[in-house]
């Protein structure tokens, strides 16, 4: 896919530079308080607690938010009920989106998700509308400064399922399970990953010209700052212009 941007590789290079903590720090507590509830307290044997925890730490969020977020999800400390919930819906191109949110009230999240679409040029559908055109993988992208027979070569000796070059990066997957061990191996190789996460990664991509490519990315980025999304997934990449010419 070398020459395309894939909307998961575009995300993370917007994420470096537009974080904004406070809001970050409530949406990984939310994240570590439903892997405790539903995994255990843990981490060795909770691989979706070892995840949160683990992109806690990233952002360095302080060790005693990180145990009281822990207890919650136990039962420990008392805490809202929070809910994982997937809304699934398309975007201008034609694009599929999937939106994972944390919520302590559904009834408030799912009209604002739906405006969301609807004032950028989306809609929202149906439960399973869109969710069977991704699968869940373990994601992790490096630098693309490595042939890529050698990057793909050290990329499956570290546990990796497969990797590819996407515009100026490799784009690796693996199991969710096996997250951890990949992301170790892949930094003991000297492979540090510029992201590292637990997604859900398109079977096929979508190409979508300059104008829906933009409109999308307004959508995605609206979706991402409202409190309770956790994650937004798409399918479209966006072909780069030739040199010397111009979306129409």
């Amino acid at each position: 896919m070398s020459g395309h941007s894939h909307w998961a590789t575009i995300r993370h290079k917007k994420q470096a530079t537009d974080a904004k903590k406070g809001k970050i720090f409530s949406k990984i507590s939310k994240l570590i308080i439903v892997a405790a509830r539903e995994g255990g307290g843990d981490l060795s044997g909770n691989y979706k607690l070892q995840y949160a925890v683990s992109k806690a730490r990233e952002m360095n969020m302080p060790k005693e938010n990180v145990d009281k977020a822990i207890k919650k999800g136990t039962g420990e400390l008392e805490g809202s009920q929070i809910e994982s919930v997937i809304y699934e819906g398309f975007g201008p191109g034609g694009a599929a989106i999937m939106v994972e949110t944390l919520t302590d009230n559904r009834n408030r999240t799912i009209p604002e998700i739906r405006r969301i679409f609807e004032m950028r040029g989306g809609n929202l559908g149906a439960t399973n509308s869109v969710n069977w055109m991704f699968e869940r993988k373990g994601f992790f992208t490096i630098a693309g400064n490595l042939p890529e027979d050698e990057l793909l070569s050290a990329a499956l000796e570290a546990g990796a399922a497969d990797a590819e070059l996407a515009g100026d990066v490799f784009e690796i997957t693996c199991s969710p399970k096996d997250f951890e061990k990949v992301k170790t191996a892949l930094i003991a190789k000297k492979l540090t990953p510029k992201t590292a996460e637990i997604t859900f990664v398109p079977k096929n991509y979508v190409a979508v010209n300059q104008k829906d490519g933009q409109r999308l990315m307004e959508l995605t980025e609206a979706l991402e700052d409202h409190d309770d999304v956790q994650n937004v997934y798409a399918n479209f990449d966006i072909p780069e212009p030739a040199t010397g010419q111009t979306e129409k």
